[in-house]
């Protein structure tokens, strides 16, 4: 696995293309998806993504997958499951220090960067991974985040009559103002 994995991020800009042309066909797959519905696609499309993933990148399915980022070497197989580079400890040669037998997965994640046309995303700093998303494909998540983005782009803006109309909000009210309360007469 570890060879593999090595493999990977020695052709990570190969890599890189072959996940762009994924992520387009997932992308027009979008209304197909939306129709059977996304929970169901996931039953297939998510053990395809782990066996795929596992045998390529040693993937632990985090659901939210950096590989683009991080020069196809996944941060999750970092030892602390650092994701926003190495930690101090990287011995020399670029090893690991929790596996000495280990290349840290960051100095791998830089080579391969290196080598990727997007290669200054490692840059960006990753949040925290998010442990309610583990087991999830984040193949599926991504198309479908674009798949939004890009049906939001395509539909004309609509517009509300209070913006249609720009100084209606200036001289009428959002409600009615309240009417005084009438006074309790006893008796």
């Amino acid at each position: 696995m570890y060879r593999i994995r090595l493999f990977a991020t020695r052709h990570a800009r190969g890599f890189e293309r072959l996940y762009g042309m994924l992520e387009t066909v997932m992308v027009a797959l979008d209304p197909v998806f939306r129709r059977l519905g996304y929970t169901r696609v996931e039953r297939v499309v998510g053990p395809m993504e782990n066996l795929t993933k596992s045998l390529l990148f040693d993937c632990k399915m985090c659901g939210q997958c950096v590989l683009s980022s991080t020069g196809m070497s996944c941060p999750m197989n970092c030892p602390k499951t650092l994701r926003n580079g190495p930690c101090g400890g990287v011995r020399p040669g670029g090893y690991c220090e929790v596996k000495p037998d280990m290349r840290c997965v960051w100095v791998e994640g830089w080579d391969g960067a290196a080598r990727m046309k997007g290669g200054d995303r490692i840059k960006t700093v990753l949040p925290p991974v998010d442990h309610s998303l583990k087991g999830s494909s984040s193949w599926l998540r991504v198309a479908r985040e674009k798949a939004e983005e890009r049906r939001e782009a395509q539909e004309p803006r609509r517009t509300t009559i209070a913006g249609a109309f720009g100084g209606a909000r200036k001289t009428e009210p959002t409600s009615a103002p309240l009417a005084p309360e009438p006074g309790r007469k006893d008796g």
